[in-house]
């Protein structure tokens, strides 16, 4: 934490009521008292330190003026930082559903936050599109969060956000530099695309992700336990195609039958 706070130049010139080790653990102790106001989550954070007397019993909690003060003064260098430092997939062998054969699971999804109702947020991140009954532009604004995820233990091990109108692909390129030799990636089919894909398999990571079922995807050769293997140029057709198809480049037909290769989505 310290080497965090003195790189990216966010240690306190003097003492304050909130220095910056401890906002840092603020940011992080909201997201487990997400549902806490600020000076709820301050207290919580330094009761315990308290009652160990590790804190000085005089402490007062601050007001959310002063927390919000606080946090722009810590910036998200040091967040960003400490990020990319500790977080790491955690599994080991022992760890129920994190791995599938020879490989480590890990999947990519995308999620949306709301954000406060501001002019610079909507001009930044954007508004859903439309409601449930159509109307259009409602709502607060969104930023939307791609993020990959160790299955089984469900740590999240590289994450980017953007804008909400730039869809799951845009944030993905960012996070894929995180996949390594070894690991099997399960995404859905909003993820599928050719430029995509091929960055995801330029890792060295082994793929199995889910496709839309109108694309035509050609069929090079048949293999012996019935799998397809295809070329990464589909069109896509009106026509009807079997529901759930999955691609992979993980399959090896003696060691790894296609039928084996849908087990990892019910693991994670």
């Amino acid at each position: 934490m310290d080497e965090v706070l003195a790189e990216t130049g966010r240690v306190q010139q003097r003492n304050r009521l909130l220095p910056a080790r401890l906002v840092v653990y603020f940011v992080l102790a909201m997201c487990l008292f997400s549902g806490q106001s600020y000076e709820e989550v301050a207290r919580l954070l330094t009761a315990g330190l308290q009652g160990a007397r590790c804190w000085r019993a005089s402490w007062v909690v601050p007001s959310s003026a002063v927390i919000w003060k606080a946090g722009s003064r810590l910036g998200v260098a040091p967040l960003r930082e400490l990020f990319a430092r500790v977080c790491r997939p955690v599994a080991t062998s022992a760890t129920q559903g994190a791995f599938y054969r020879d490989w480590r699971l890990t999947a990519i999804d995308g999620t949306t936050f709301d954000l406060p109702d501001t002019k610079a947020n909507v001009d930044a991140f954007g508004r859903p599109p439309r409601s449930g009954r159509g109307e259009q532009d409602v709502g607060c604004p969104q930023l939307r969060m791609v993020g990959l995820v160790e299955c089984g233990t469900h740590a999240v091990f590289d994450a980017a956000i953007g804008a909400l109108r730039a869809g799951e692909q845009t944030p993905a390129r960012t996070v894929l530099v995180s996949l390594r030799p070894g690991m099997l990636l399960l995404a859905d089919r909003g993820f599928y695309g050719v430029d995509l894909w091929r960055k995801a398999a330029a890792t060295g990571a082994d793929l199995l992700w889910r496709v839309r079922k109108d694309l035509v995807l050609p069929v090079v050769e048949q293999l012996s336990d019935g799998a397809l293997q295809t070329d990464h140029a589909p069109r896509p057709s009106p026509s009807s195609a079997p529901p759930n198809r999955n691609e992979s480049n993980a399959h090896q037909s003696t060691k790894f039958p296609i039928l084996n290769l849908a087990s990892p989505f019910r693991l994670g």
